[in-house]
């Protein structure tokens, strides 16, 4: 089985909860190896724990095809186009940016609990 190598960025209530799922699926063909969060959050050292390398934004676009999905998971609209520009600008093909949406729609799949909602946040692409 091919293992999908993942990234989440963005480790706060969302992006936590997320990542609790996605570790689950270790045994499937995910592997949650990368994860960006600037803040120290209860995900960053749920992250840090399970060892997952914390990396900054141009250190995961640098691993190049090495980062199969990356999770953005920020609600934040300057993180999507920052993420979105540097992917592009790396010439990398390969990676695939999944914002919130895909996010929410994984969650419906996987779990039978809701994600957090944040009031007023914003998650399209």
């Amino acid at each position: 089985m091919q293992k999908q190598k993942v990234a989440v960025v963005g480790l706060g209530r969302v992006g936590a909860a997320f990542l609790d799922e996605l570790l689950c699926l270790t045994g499937k063909g995910v592997k949650v190896a990368y994860a960006v969060e600037k803040n120290d959050t209860p995900g960053k050292k749920m992250a840090e724990a399970a060892g997952v390398k914390i990396l900054s934004i141009d250190e995961m676009i640098a691993l190049g095809e090495a980062v199969d999905i990356i999770f953005d998971l920020t609600g934040v609209a300057e993180v999507r186009k920052e993420l979105r520009e540097k992917l592009y600008g790396s010439n990398n093909s390969h990676t695939v940016i999944a914002p919130e949406s895909i996010a929410h729609f994984l969650w419906s799949i996987m779990s039978d609990t809701a994600l957090p909602v944040i009031e007023g946040r914003k998650t399209g692409y």
